[in-house]
């Protein structure tokens, strides 16, 4: 496996990577710490990054890593930080009891390696076959708060280190699987003194983890998050912070705070969910579900059951794994089946609909699993074997280029992420990777049970799916 970072003709980075490559910048300045950059939506502001790179052009320095991986890197002021895993199902020819999982710091200004660190396999590793084979065991995304630098690594744990590389803690918060062989997915984010994960396939549980220690601060449950692959999203309202995820047949808002869950709203996508949740002017949007997809508006802010009141908008225009970017009141993605996607997030209509040409050219399954990232008025969208495809972010489709060479932006479900050709790439930051990995899809709805805290205000039966307690705080 392979890291490139691709110079950029005005030195700044894209989406994730906003930072020039030839200036060491300042701390926190141009970080893009965690998945999908600072506040998870996944657009680089002020960047303006090329639209074309090759191995022979906009490259500026390449680094080996001992093996494939499915997370992106994030950047923390001249470090770049970056997962992967080796030992099984690498190509390696080793077991289940040799598979490590690595954690490297990388200079960002020449790509040499600062420090590596290697975490042991759990004693229940899940055979490396089905579903699995699609991404992987390294498929989280770091995040940092500019101290320290948290990963999550399925059944092995989360782990908090220092950036020079030494482990302060590791926790366990899991070791069940899914039943389809998935594999862990969502990435951690980062709250107050938290670190939120949504450990679905280990634990059917969010958690809240004390940064300083890896104590457990708070644990939501339910059952139905074993189909849930999308990382949790923070939204402010009022006064308020919520951690939002779009389940099946709903969408969650849980006190950030106490892992109470605040609202809910029915939402009428179900099976499993891959997207993570997109937010903007006070509004919350979900995508995904099977075996239909769909996609829903949902107002911030209330308490308790807030379908008849915060649903905006429900329709059939939707994204099954990759999750869109919004922007200037537009939601645009490229979908899985190949389709450069503008919906109007308004009233969620469709604005436009276009085969991107050459992204299903060769290789077979479907051409994009990675999320949308928004860049200088373009969107970049990264397909599993075809390069990247670089459309405007305009009403009217225009769509650029298709770079020579395979890169990784953040995307939503990182059981689904690729990096093509054990290698991953960014013009002046922006990092890109893919992988040899192939595609089958296929979900089932789980069931869910409810429990409320607040016996006063119990929820239609008929809702029974979650058992995550209700916040008996007012707003």
């Amino acid at each position: 496996m392979k890291i490139l970072l691709l110079r950029s003709a005005c030195g700044l980075a894209l989406g994730a990577w906003l930072t020039p490559a030839s200036a060491a910048p300042a701390p926190g300045a141009t970080d893009w710490p965690q998945f999908r950059g600072p506040d998870g939506r996944g657009i680089a502001v002020g960047a303006t990054p090329p639209s074309t790179w090759s191995a022979t052009s906009n490259l500026k320095w390449q680094t080996d890593l001992p093996g494939p991986g499915s997370s992106s890197p994030i950047v923390v002021s001249a470090r770049v930080l970056v997962t992967c895993w080796s030992g099984y199902g690498d190509g390696s020819g080793g077991g289940p009891e040799n598979l490590k999982r690595h954690l490297l710091c990388l200079d960002r200004a020449n790509g040499h390696i600062v420090w590596q660190k290697t975490v042991a396999a759990e004693h229940n590793v899940d055979s490396y076959e089905g579903f699995l084979q699609e991404h992987g065991f390294a498929s989280s995304t770091p995040a940092s708060d500019g101290r320290q630098v948290f990963v999550y690594f399925g059944k092995a744990g989360a782990l908090g280190f220092d950036l020079d590389g030494r482990q302060l803690w590791q926790v366990v918060l899991g070791t069940d699987s899914n039943r389809r062989n998935w594999g862990s997915a969502s990435s951690p984010i980062l709250y107050q003194d938290k670190v939120i994960i949504n450990a679905s396939e280990e634990a059917h549980a969010v958690f809240a983890l004390d940064q300083a220690t890896g104590r457990q601060l708070w644990k939501a449950e339910g059952a139905t998050l074993e189909n849930v692959f999308g990382t949790p999203m923070l939204a402010k309202s009022d006064l308020q912070t919520d951690a939002l995820l779009a389940v099946p047949e709903e969408v969650w808002a849980l006190n950030a705070d106490t892992g109470k869950l605040r609202w809910y709203v029915e939402s009428g996508l179900s099976g499993n969910i891959a997207p993570s949740m997109v937010v903007g002017d006070g509004v919350a949007y979900a995508f995904g579900g099977f075996p239909r997809l769909a996609a829903v508006a949902v107002r911030l802010g209330g308490k308790g059951d807030m379908t008849k009141t915060n649903l905006l908008w429900s329709g059939y225009n939707s994204s099954y794994v990759p999750t869109p970017v919004l922007h200037d009141g537009k939601l645009y993605f490229a979908s899985d089946a190949g389709f450069a996607t503008c919906l109007d997030a308004r009233i969620g209509v469709l604005v436009f609909k276009e085969r991107l040409p050459g992204a299903s050219a060769r290789g077979g399954g479907k051409p994009f699993y990675a999320a949308a990232v928004l860049a200088n008025g373009n969107v970049y969208a990264v397909s599993r074997r075809n390069g990247t495809f670089v459309f405007a972010a305009r009403p009217a489709l225009n769509w650029s280029r298709k770079t020579s060479s395979p890169a990784m932006i953040p995307i939503s479900m990182p059981r689904l992420r690729c990096r093509a050709g054990n290698s991953f790439c960014a013009p002046t930051g922006l990092f890109t990777a893919s992988s040899r990995c192939r595609r089958r899809t296929q979900g089932k709805h789980g069931k869910h049970k409810t429990h409320h805290e607040n016996k006063s205000h119990p929820p239609r039966a008929r809702l029974g799916r979650f058992n995550v307690p209700a916040d008996g705080a007012r707003r």
